[in-house]
């Protein structure tokens, strides 16, 4: 690809692939080049704070305002009864108190309403407009729990977190898999509704996410009340896993650094019991564009490296964005003997393959139609004790938004296994 295709490029999208229905091949296939993930520090951390702060001002602050909006309303409510009872007594004054209502109306805020109510006056605190803002208020901020908890709202506003039962059998596991694009500027409010919708419609037992940042983990943890939070970094874009109380216990966390990495990637392990049973849960982000394919490469190798070392007596299921490409396993001579791809198990199924596919997927302008399985499941299942094999693998994130966005420039993966006897 010339340098005029890559214009317009989002700075932290890249590809490196042929277009779809074009076989490509390990000598010659498109390179999109990007800056965003390159390890340009000032670059990145430039683009990190415009991130937070447009996050933080359009989504995050919804969740804080609803105790603030519900508390208002009250007292809206109660002064309109006071000032119903006023304008009865004094109707005589009634033309004075229009006037005022009007300029009262002009500067209103939500002080003026805290100062209005402590002091009864018909001061405009009943019209239709303050009615309007307040409710507006109270919707806007329940939106997010809604869209999470699936409940209505109760009558004083507040959100019924009450998680509902699981629908797993008790041998079965659920896992979600999601590079969430934290990144990305675009339609964030939206995106971050539809991400909690999903997550909340499938409550899986272990959820790994890619590309977190800072406001986007305030925000999943302020109403993903049911989960527990292990986190591969702070700061910057990082990895999570997601561990969900009374179903998977944590006991223990690591991370590994990748020692030449220029985009800050690293392993992240979490050892945890899922159901009294052993489970080594893994999670990164490889590092991406075809230019830095070796070093994937390398980064690849230690997650075979530490998956092949855990406990026998554990079994070991990584899920991650991988920025793998076919070939890039072929010259590795394959998957080590004992670990296993997902999909693969399950037959290769056409319908989850792409999970980065730019043919359907348009959040990136990107100018030919590129399909990957860049997200990748891998199991190696414990030497002794209960077995797991997978059941099913489903990619979700597939309906566009209102906003006409997807969640993601990639699909999740939901996937479920079953344990079975040894």
């Amino acid at each position: 690809m010339d340098d005029k295709s890559n214009q317009g490029l989002p700075s932290h999208t890249c590809s490196g692939e042929p277009p779809a229905g074009t076989k490509g091949n390990s000598s010659s296939p498109v390179d999109v080049k990007v800056n965003g993930k390159t390890g340009k520090k000032k670059k990145n951390k430039h683009r990190q704070r415009t991130a937070c702060q447009k996050i933080t001002d359009s989504v995050c602050s919804s969740v804080t305002v609803e105790d603030q909006s519900s508390t208002l309303q009250q007292r809206s409510k109660q002064t309109k009864k006071r000032c119903a009872r006023s304008k009865q007594e004094k109707s005589a004054q009634q033309t004075s108190d229009r006037s005022t209502r009007d300029q009262s109306t002009q500067t209103e805020s939500p002080q003026s309403v805290q100062t209005q109510t402590e002091t009864p006056s018909d001061q405009g605190i009943d019209s239709p407009a303050t009615e309007s803002k307040s409710t507006q208020t109270r919707q806007t901020s329940f939106t997010l729990h809604q869209a999470y908890w699936g409940k209505s709202p109760t009558d004083d506003g507040a959100v019924d977190e009450q998680a509902p039962q699981s629908n797993s059998t008790s041998n079965q596991l659920t896992v979600i898999s999601w590079n969430i694009d934290g990144l990305d500027l675009e339609n964030v409010y939206s995106r971050s509704k539809g991400l909690l919708s999903h997550l909340g419609k499938y409550r899986a037992d272990v959820v790994l996410l890619q590309e977190l940042i800072p406001p986007y983990l305030n925000l999943l943890q302020s109403i993903m009340k049911d989960y527990e939070f292990v986190l591969g970094n702070q700061e910057g874009y990082f990895t999570g896993i997601l561990l969900r109380k009374g179903r998977v216990q944590f006991l223990e966390s690591n991370i590994v650094k990748y020692p030449t990495t220029e985009m800050d990637r690293n392993l992240l392990i979490a050892n945890v019991s899922f159901l009294g049973r052993p489970l080594c849960i893994m999670t990164s982000h490889l590092e991406s564009c075809k230019a830095n394919s070796q070093e994937r490469l390398n980064q690849l190798r230690r997650v075979w490296k530490w998956t092949k070392e855990a406990p026998l007596d554990h079994t070991v299921i990584f899920g991650g964005d991988t920025n793998l490409r076919d070939w890039e396993v072929k010259k590795l001579g394959g998957l080590p003997n004992g670990i296993f791809d997902v999909w693969e198990m399950l037959g290769e199924p056409e319908e989850s393959r792409y999970t980065w596919d730019t043919s359907i997927n348009d959040n990136k302008e990107i100018p030919n139609s590129i399909r990957l399985r860049f997200d990748r499941l891998f199991l190696r299942p414990a030497a002794e004790g209960a077995q797991v094999q997978p059941e099913t693998m489903a990619l979700i994130g597939l309906e566009k938004l209102k906003c006409d966005y997807f969640i993601s420039d990639h699909w999740g993966i939901l996937c479920t296994f079953l344990y079975g006897s040894a």
